[in-house]
Order: structure tokens, then sequence, then C-alpha cells
């Protein structure tokens, strides 16, 4: 089925959604208030939300494999989530002051990351990796970051460079040259952004042989999220480890995403230690939240005591205690029986997927570690954010719609991930109608 058909059959669907659409244009540019959320036609406007299900405007009940981009690790509504919620906000929903709430979530973190010797919070992950950039510069003095084609770490100046490049304007493979990932970003940040090669650790280290006396952070997404949740090769994150500590440059471990994998995030997974660490999404329970931490040394610049701070942190709603006490009841659902539930069902969509792609023999491959997959629309080994480009431009949205008029929701370039509200029943439905798609296209 072409793209025209999937978008006809889903606005035939649709017909409430697209009223509220017409509604929202003349108030807001685009008619909402994220771009990553809209789509051709229009995107469905989501009445509520209950276990693994969606239900828009119209009635039309989703499976859900977005998880509002991998954030609701326990489903929609939790009921020990909701009642920690209920129980905060009888006493008050924001203070002028810290709450209780803060430490308690403080204590989980810290003691489930060994790095994490001290931790703040945000409302964001963008806020998350603004801070912890801030934080790598005042404390080394330099004033340069990396980061790597195909990452994203949120929407700030200084992190919205090659996060989805053209190669023919973004030079070599091995030695990418940054390009500005929005308008608006001035020209003076791409001179103080280096952009590294994901899996090719000789490329990196030649970069930062070159550019390590100005670097104050390396800063990596430890699974490459917006490149296809494409794990780093053996032995790759401890390369950079090392080639950081040699050159006096901060480790910066974006866990927005993939703190999700482990107890202990990507770094316990994988066994690296970094300097620093941005957290945010499954740690607010479904709420605006976001933070970093890492070693005390680093993180007392932000001690206000004995003459005030060298950095100096705000946020009207920074540590909101409703926040709080969600992101402190997930993280206690997530239990070690919990996470090898989650990596037996991540295990099972993907090897369904690969027998699938298989047995049609189409051009498509899964990526993905733990309950985080993604599908890409080619035959080369993924490697890198270059090698993850779909061969069929068109292939991705036509997917994406296709599985939406299945009842089926993803995001729109693939990625997903499965939550504890699920179950087998709910991983093969998703092989199954990913079938019928493919059937079609």
């Amino acid at each position: 089925m072409t793209i025209e058909k999937e978008e006809l059959e889903y606005t035939s669907k649709t017909v409430r959604s697209r009223a509220l659409y017409d509604e929202a244009l003349a108030v807001m540019p685009g008619g909402n208030s994220r771009t990553t959320t809209f789509f051709d036609p229009y995107p469905f406007y989501v009445e509520r939300g209950q276990g693994a299900h969606v239900w828009d405007a119209d009635g039309v009940d989703r499976l859900d494999f977005n998880g509002n981009y991998t954030s609701l690790v326990l489903g929609h509504a939790p009921l020990e989530v909701v009642k920690a919620v209920q129980q905060v906000a009888e006493h008050g929903l924001s203070f002028p002051g810290p709450t209780e709430h803060e430490i308690r979530l403080a204590e989980q973190l810290t003691r489930r990351i060994p790095s994490l010797e001290t931790v703040r919070f945000t409302n964001s992950g963008t806020e998350a990796t603004m801070n912890a950039v801030r934080l790598a510069r005042a404390s080394t003095g330099r004033p340069k970051i990396a980061k790597f084609e195909g990452a994203f770490h949120g929407t700030h100046d200084w992190v919205m460079v090659s996060v989805t490049p053209d190669p023919k304007s973004a030079g070599g493979a091995r030695r990418p040259k940054p390009v500005a990932a929005s308008a608006g970003v001035p020209p003076a940040v791409l001179k103080h952004v280096v952009v590294l090669p994901w899996n090719d650790a000789e490329a990196c280290a030649a970069i930062l042989e070159r550019e390590g006396s100005s670097l104050a952070a390396v800063l990596v997404d430890p699974l490459l999220g917006i490149g296809g949740i494409i794990p780093p090769a053996d032995g790759f994150l401890a390369r950079l480890r090392e080639l950081t500590e040699r050159h006096g440059i901060l480790l910066i471990f974006d866990e927005v995403i993939s703190f999700r994998v482990a107890m202990g995030g990507a770094q316990e997974r994988f066994g690296v230690r970094p300097d620093l660490t941005t957290l945010g999404k499954i740690i607010g329970g479904g709420l605006p939240v976001g933070a970093f931490g890492g070693r005390r040394d680093i993180m007392d610049f932000y001690d206000p005591r004995r003459g005030g701070a060298r950095i100096s942190q705000g946020g009207t709603f920074n540590a909101n205690p409703v926040t709080m006490a969600a992101g402190l009841a997930t993280l206690n659902a997530l239990t070690p029986d919990a996470y090898a539930r989650l990596d037996a069902l991540g295990d099972r969509l993907r090897g369904g997927v690969t027998r699938l792609l298989e047995g049609t023999r189409r051009r498509g491959q899964v990526s993905g570690v733990g309950s985080l997959f993604c599908l890409h629309w080619t035959s080369a080994k993924l490697s890198d954010y270059r090698s993850s480009r779909p061969k069929d431009g068109d292939a991705p949205t036509r997917v994406f719609l296709g599985l939406l008029n299945e009842g089926i929701l993803l995001s729109q370039r693939g990625m997903g991930a499965c939550s504890l509200a699920m179950g087998e029943e709910d991983v093969d439905r998703f092989v199954n109608a990913l079938a019928r798609v493919l059937a079609r296209g």
C-alpha cells in the first residue's frame, strides 16, 4: 500500500482528531508544542491511556510501543505511581523550597548508579545536558565539547549539531563536519563543537588527540538513540573512557533513554564509569523531569555554601514534589526481576521481527538493547548513524502509518520500547501487525 492509501485509511478513522487539529492551528504554529509528535496529514489527539494502550479522540485503541518516547517504562497510569502522585498533590503541587521527596529520589539514584556521587534535578533532559556541558566547561576551563554524529541531547544550541545531517554536507565518515541541526544555531557554536564518528575508536582517537587540549567534555549517548539504538562495539566505550582520561576530558553519559536498560543504566550494562551522567524520562514516572550528577568534586561547583556557588542553577519547578514522588514510585517498581522481564520482551520482539524480515526477504533489520528497539529499512551492516539511513526514504513513514492503521503506535523513525504493562501476546501482536503492513507495501 502506498503512503497515500495509508493516509486515506488513517484520516477515515480520525475525524475528531482532524477537527481538533484545525482548532489547534489557529492558536499554535503547526498545531502543537512538540515538533517530534507532528506527522502528515495530522497527529491523532490522545484522550486517555491505560496499561499498554492509548485511546484517541475518535475512540481508536492503539497498543503503545512509543511510551511517550520511551519514558513510560511501567505503561500508562500505573496504580502505584498514580497513588503516589495523588498523596503528594493533596498537600500542595509546588513550593518555594525543597521537600523530602527530592532527597528520597536522589538517594535511590545514587544507590543505583555508583558514578552518581551527587545529583541535582531539572525539568527536562535538555536542561540536564545543558547544565552538564556548562559544568564541564567550568571545571576544566576549556571551551569546546565533542558529541557523536547522529546523537540527540536536547534542544539547546550546544547540542543541536549533527543530529540527523545529510552526509553530503557533513564531511567524511571518519572525520565528520559539524552541521547545525536547526535554524537559529549561531555559527560560533559550530566552532566549539567537535563531531565524532560512532563505533570508530581509531578515528575518535585521532580527533581527540588533535582537539584534546581545548575539549571540556565528550558527550555520549551509550546507545546512539536517534541513530537507531545502535549499541557500542565491544570495547568502544572503554576506549573512549581511556582516551578522555588521557587528555583530561570529562566523559558525560547521556542516559536519558539508556537508563532503562539496567538497574544502573548503560554504564552498568557496559561496565564503563563516566565523570558525569544526565537523566530524564523514566526517573519522573511520566511527569516532566531531568537530572545531572557525577563526581562530587565536579558537582561541588553548584554548592551554594561558603560564599555562593560558582555556577547558579535555578528553576521554579526543579525537584517538584509530585514529580519526585512519581519517579520514586517508578524506580521502586523497577526491580531486577522487572528488568529481566523487560529484556525478555525486547528479545522476543527483536527475534520475531528478524525472523519475519528474513522469511519475507525484506530489506530491513531491527536493532536494540534490553526493552529498546528500532526498525531499519536497510540491509547495510549497522555501525553508526550513516549506515542506519534507509535506502527507501519513504519506508519509515509508510510503516509508521501502516502500523497506526493496524492499531500499533511507534515513533515515526521506527524506534520503540516495551513496557512492563505488556506481555508476550502484545509483542507477538506487534510482529503480526508489521507482517500485514509489509505484505501490502
